[in-house]
């Protein structure tokens, strides 16, 4: 028995689409409001999440390289966020020139931790991207006092957290922006891809713009910009994906739930959801101080569990700082991951549940 940590689920709707705009050669389109396929994927986004605006672009990485850029960050200014996520979120951060400062995580949901953000706060201090790391959601209350109190911008990187609510809203709409990752590994898919979302007209434009060489209307550029718009292919996926969603969601929820109930018993942490929040369980992510040896014989019986991160991006050999971070170091050696997606079966999860009482 195989079972993935997360597939990309894509049937005959794709296929059949993908199939026709090759047939009809509009690949992609260089407009300002993008292509066909773009425009009806952005409503779609709009329309699930409750933004005013949506705006798509090549990957959840360009999502947040782009929202930098659209809040003018530059050499000289610091961008804080945490260490334990992916090392997209700081890599976008070095490309516009500014210094990412690392910040600890709390020990409940592996989301930033206010206290500590709020002390690595200094005159150089330009943007917080907190990440609503396996679908959980950051303090949303607490970086709303913080980002008011010292008048800094909040993008949110929800690239795991498409689906998620608090007290009903989704992540990503809270603050100036929000960003989102379509990878295959992500609750959906267009292959490649990403998205921001807003509600400020006036960075929706911006946002169009740097997607495409800060062009409005053609080798009339206005501010900095690349290419990073979203092919009409991807477009097209990302459109079907989105009327699945919420199907994927339910999926997910459905087996997070049976799997919590058949090992609950057992000596480790579960995750959990606190209260108003609603999370996606892009991750399902237990702990246990026998990570190494659990891992080794998940993956050995055939069961794709995974550590996200094993390396916080501070000790990465590319940036390699001596920064102090508890709790994300903790993490780092503790956290393991279950297989949950939807292709996963109700057989699946007992599978896991068996294979993981008779290791412990």
């Amino acid at each position: 028995m195989k079972i993935a940590i997360n597939i990309p689920l894509v049937g005959k709707e794709e296929i059949s689409v993908v199939t026709s705009i090759l047939r009809d050669g509009a690949l992609t389109s260089a407009a300002n409001q993008g292509g066909k396929y773009v425009q009806k994927f952005e409503k779609s986004v709009s329309t699930f999440v409750k933004s005013k605006y949506a705006i798509a672009v090549n990957s959840g990485t360009a999502a947040l390289q782009a929202s930098l850029y659209a809040l003018d960050i530059k050499k000289g200014d610091e961008v804080l966020l945490p260490s334990f996520t992916f090392v997209a979120t700081a890599n976008a951060v070095v490309s516009t020139g500014a210094k990412p400062v690392f910040v600890d995580i709390l020990k409940e949901n592996y989301t930033i931790n206010p206290d500590d953000l709020q002390k690595k706060i200094t005159k150089k201090t330009r943007a917080i991207i907190p990440v609503h790391l396996y679908g959980n959601v950051a303090n949303i209350e607490r970086l709303s006092e913080i980002s008011k109190k010292n008048n800094i911008p909040i993008i949110e990187d929800s690239a795991q957290s498409l689906g998620s609510t608090y007290k009903g809203k989704h992540t990503g709409t809270f603050f100036e922006m929000g960003c989102y990752s379509m990878y295959p590994a992500k609750v959906m898919t267009s292959g490649e891809g990403g998205f921001i979302v807003t509600n400020n007209k006036k960075l929706r434009d911006k946002l169009l713009m740097i997607r495409n060489h800060g062009m409005v209307h053609g080798y009339d550029t206005k501010v900095f910009g690349l290419n990073l718009r979203l092919p009409e292919i991807s477009a097209a996926i990302a459109t079907i994906q989105m009327k699945k969603l919420p199907g994927f969601l339910k999926a997910r929820k459905n087996n997070a739930k049976l799997l919590s109930k058949l090992i609950s018993d057992l000596k480790i942490q579960l995750p959990q959801q606190r209260k108003n929040e609603n999370v996606n369980w892009y991750l399902y992510t237990i702990s246990t101080n026998k990570r190494d040896v659990i891992l080794k014989a998940l993956n050995k019986k055939g069961i794709g569990a995974a550590s996200y991160y094993p390396i916080p991006v501070h000790k990465t050999p590319f940036y390699k700082l001596k920064t102090k971070l508890p709790i994300t170091d903790w993490s780092a050696k503790h956290v393991i991951s279950l297989p949950i997606h939807p292709n996963v079966t109700k057989n699946n999860i007992e599978y896991i549940a068996k294979t993981m009482r008779d290791i412990l």
